[in-house]
C-alpha cells in the first residue's frame, strides 16, 4: 500500500490514506474529542473528508502520470451515529471512464458495522502541455 496522507487535511483529521492499486483506496481516522460535533457525535464533515480523500486516492491510483482528479458530486448517506474509535472508508471505482470515473465508498466502524455509504464522480483532467 502507498500512503497518501502527506497533506494538511489528512494531516489536521488524523486521517491515513492508502491506494490499494486497481481502483481501491481505504482511509481511516481514530475518532476522539478532536472530531466530535456538539452533540458528541462525530462531525459529519469529517466522515465526508475522509470519504472525498478515499476516493480521490482510489481515481489517482488509477491516473497517467499527465493526469489529475477531482470531484465533481458526491453523495453520503449517514446511517448511525458515531462516538469514538476507528472509523475507515473503503473505496472502489465502479466504471473507470476516461472523463468520468465513479465511485462507491462504505465506512464502517472498528467492529464492522456499516456507518455510511457514498456514490461520487470524479472528473479526470489532462494536465496542459508545458504545465
Amino acid at each position: 500500500m502507498n500512503n497518501e496522507s502527506s497533506f494538511p487535511l489528512s494531516e489536521f483529521l488524523g486521517m491515513e490514506v492508502a491506494d490499494e492499486g486497481g481502483g481501491h483506496a481505504s482511509a481511516h481516522i481514530d475518532a476522539g474529542p478532536a472530531h466530535l460535533n456538539p452533540h458528541g457525535f462525530v462531525h459529519g464533515a469529517a466522515v465526508f473528508a475522509m470519504v472525498d480523500t478515499s476516493m480521490g486516492a482510489a481515481v489517482m491510483g488509477m491516473l497517467e502520470p499527465t493526469q489529475r482528479c477531482t470531484t465533481i458530486e458526491l453523495q453520503m448517506r449517514f446511517l448511525r451515529p458515531f462516538v469514538e474509535g476507528r472509523l475507515t472508508a473503503e473505496t472502489t471505482v465502479i466504471k473507470p471512464g476516461r472523463r468520468v470515473m465513479h465511485l462507491e465508498s462504505r465506512v464502517t466502524d472498528q467492529s464492522g458495522r456499516l456507518v455510511a455509504t457514498a456514490t461520487s464522480s470524479f472528473a479526470v483532467i489532462d494536465e496542459a502541455p508545458g504545465a
